[in-house]
């Protein structure tokens, strides 16, 4: 009696911790600065859009993203073992065969939908995003100097959007973009110095750095489109905060 219902609860709480567990290895807590990066680039082309496109590309971005943070731990599962033994590889609840599955499903899901939405061309730009995440996985423990690349991704969401909503990379989405990949370089910067320290900081400024890239885009909206979206900005960084609490994004 006593293993027919102890055996369904035990079942259940592995099921829980394999979703949080690839939720983790997806970073989705961190899925809402992607969301404002898409906004804002769409509200920056100025193009005509609806919001299902902006909806299906806020999708596909996504999906490219928790690409790059798969194939990141997957390329990083040895050094992890030893620097960052939480993560779900070397912990032990996924498996490397299971994240080689999830990478490869959310890269063509994500290039899919870039495919159908927007101008032509857009895919183009979905391919050089890839190119660049993959590239930055693969090189990153061995070149400080990539930390460019994770910025230019960055900027590369703003120049995707943009041409997907206007069918060009106005003046406006490459200042919106070099923003963001100004921010996103002291993000790495301010990693990497964290990282060389024999303790880590006090406080979790890294989470908290990532959290504000939405506060830095809704300041920006409201600067050069409307006031209002500065409260769009604030909304997606107290999702990110609280988020991480259930799922790391660093």
């Amino acid at each position: 009696m006593t293993n027919s219902v102890t055996a369904p609860a035990s079942e259940a709480l592995q099921h829980g911790s394999k979703s949080k567990a690839l939720l983790g290895l997806c970073r989705v807590s961190n899925l809402p600065t992607v969301w404002m990066n898409v906004l804002a680039g769409a509200l920056l082309a100025r193009g005509a859009f609806g919001v299902g496109e902006v909806v299906l590309l806020a999708f596909s971005i996504s999906a490219l993203y928790a690409f790059g943070m798969c194939l990141n731990d997957l390329f990083d599962r040895e050094s992890d073992a030893t620097h960052q033994p939480y993560r779900p590889i070397p912990a032990g609840r996924l498996s490397v065969a299971e994240a080689r599955l999830v990478a490869g499903a959310l890269v063509i899901t994500g290039l899919a939908c870039v495919f159908w939405v927007g101008h032509p061309g857009t895919l183009g730009v979905g391919l050089v995003l890839v190119a660049l995440i993959t590239t930055y996985d693969w090189i990153h423990k061995r070149h400080a100097s990539s930390v460019l690349l994770m910025a230019a991704c960055r900027f590369l969401v703003f120049a995707l959007t943009g041409w997907a909503v206007a069918g060009e990379i106005g003046a406006w989405v490459i200042a919106g973009g070099v923003l963001c990949f100004t921010y996103t370089l002291l993000i790495s910067v301010v990693a990497r110095a964290e990282n060389a320290r024999a303790e880590p900081f006090s406080v979790p400024v890294i989470p908290r750095m990532i959290a504000g890239m939405s506060l830095v885009d809704g300041a920006f909206l409201a600067l050069v489109v409307a006031p209002s979206w500065l409260f769009a900005g604030v909304v997606a960084a107290l999702l990110t905060h609280y988020g991480q609490r259930y799922v790391r994004g660093d």
